[in-house]
């Protein structure tokens, strides 16, 4: 058996997958999420760990109970979240400063107007705070601890999956697919940019090794081989079996994250998507184009818990068919900001055309709407980047059981919406890759036994309102800059 590891930003999962990778066995744990200040999202890293053990504890009693061996462990995670600890004492030294977290958007204007060309050009990221970087720059500035640690030489700085990697072998490592979301890491020659660690002032010291996305990195303290790090996207995008350049996934969690894999060219953008590194294994590097669109999930959690429009994203549905249409209205779920192509911290969420017949069910409507309408918009941008058709769009992640969601994308992007059976490629992909590394399975086998649950196709016009919804965009962008 293999175990899939996803740290994800809500909650803490290990899947259990058997030698073909179907799911066995799923360990969850939620952890609370801090916001100290309005825009700020904080985890507390003890906590992380605390579930991490609980889930991979549950899964090992459940291998256990079938007498069998789990052969290798992959680790996957929340990507540009960053922890800071020391060495020596071991401790952490502050909260994880989430991927989500806006603190440092001033500093981000500051440096997209000043070096942002150049930070591009080396990094394939545009200067948000969403990246790693302002926030590292943020802890040593503003953290007492530390900066002691700075001083000392002992601060360490790692990813949700280099700090578990160092929990549970000892080493200080990362793969490149997640180094590749510091705005540290330079795309071009495969490491750190000496550069850009003189701009955010940060140590080489304080980074961790870079290691292949499928490599033994160490052993657990019950003999577990760690053997694949790699970022929850990119790890999505190989879970999904898209290895060939122009394969398109789209996972809609929390945010939503669509990838186009395009092999080993690096795509410059013309329209703020992302140039990233989807994985290395061995000589083989591939890079991606992602855009990424931060408020999805999220978005119905707010209108059960916060509206109090219903009780789960099935009730929502029910009344979103009951009127079948927006009744003129188009939301922006620009909760936490904009991100490709507009990359505007400041925009905030928007509902609009309320007229006195107006009622939940349209805004329910419009909210999916603006879901399917965000990932359309960057899909579409990516045939345009590539030169590429994108004939199939492979879906995956918790949003996508939502069949309406689903059938309004497939409308707006004119395109074919493809769903596994296993949904879960997040954890897919680091189990596989985990296995890959050990010699224990290959990408055509991978191929083979991925099974499609369902397809959408195109049925209805949907280009009006789609075009109306970019217009709403443009109402909530600069909002309080």
């Amino acid at each position: 058996m293999y175990i899939g590891l996803d740290q994800g930003t809500a909650s803490t999962r290990a899947i259990l997958f058997d030698d073909n990778f179907a799911i066995v066995h799923e360990a969850r744990r939620e952890f609370k999420q801090y916001y100290p200040k309005e825009g700020w999202v904080e985890h507390n890293p003890e906590e992380i760990w605390q579930t991490v053990q609980e889930v991979l504890e549950e899964c090992k009693r459940v291998a256990q109970s079938r007498s069998e061996k789990i052969r290798a462990l992959g680790i996957t995670n929340q990507r540009e979240t960053i922890i800071a600890w020391d060495s020596v004492s071991k401790e952490v030294l502050y909260n994880a400063i989430v991927w989500q977290c806006r603190r440092t958007s001033n500093r981000s204007t500051f440096l997209r107007q000043n070096y942002g060309s150049a930070i591009k050009e080396r990094t394939g990221l545009v200067v948000d705070p969403y990246f790693s970087a302002t926030k590292m720059e943020w802890l040593i500035d503003n953290v007492e601890s530390v900066k002691n640690s700075y001083n000392k030489g002992t601060l360490r700085f790692g990813t949700i999956d280099s700090f578990l990697a160092w929990k549970l072998t000892g080493r200080h490592v990362t793969d490149y697919s997640n180094a590749s979301r510091t705005m540290l890491f330079n795309i071009h020659t495969l490491d750190w940019d000496d550069d850009l660690l003189e701009l955010f002032n940060v140590k080489h010291e304080f980074l961790p090794e870079l290691v292949d996305t499928a490599q033994y990195v160490g052993e657990t303290s019950d003999g577990i081989p760690v053997a694949s790090l790699i970022g929850d996207q990119q790890s999505a995008l190989f879970g999904q079996t898209a290895y060939n350049k122009g394969d398109v996934k789209c996972t809609l969690g929390t945010g939503s994250f669509i990838l186009m894999n395009t092999g080993e060219e690096i795509i410059k953008s013309r329209h703020n998507l992302l140039s990233t590194i989807g994985w290395k294994i061995g000589d083989e590097i591939v890079y991606a184009l992602e855009g990424s669109v931060f408020t999805t999930g999220t978005l119905i959690s707010y209108m059960t818990k916060n509206l109090g429009f219903g009780k789960n994203s099935t009730e929502l549905t029910d009344l979103a068919l009951q009127v079948g249409n927006n009744g003129g209205i188009y939301f922006v779920p620009a909760l936490t900001g904009l991100g490709a192509p507009y990359w505007d911290p400041f925009a905030r969420g928007l509902i609009i055309g309320l007229t006195p017949s107006s009622d939940k069910r349209h805004i329910i409507y419009a909210a999916f709407e603006g879901i399917a309408f965000s990932v359309a918009e960057l899909v579409n941008l990516m045939k345009i980047e590539s030169g590429l058709d994108i004939n199939t769009l492979k879906i995956d992640g918790g949003v996508s059981k939502n069949d309406l969601v689903m059938q309004i994308l497939s409308d707006a992007v004119k395109t074919v919406v493809e769903r596994p059976i296993n949904r879960e490629t997040t954890a897919l992909g680091a189990a596989s890759l985990s296995a890959i590394a050990l010699g224990l399975t290959n990408k055509e086998k991978l191929k083979e036994i991925r099974k499609i649950d369902r397809i959408f196709t195109p049925k209805q016009e949907r280009e009006e309102e789609f075009e109306r919804w970019k217009q709403a965009v443009n109402r909530a962008l600069n909002w309080e800059s």
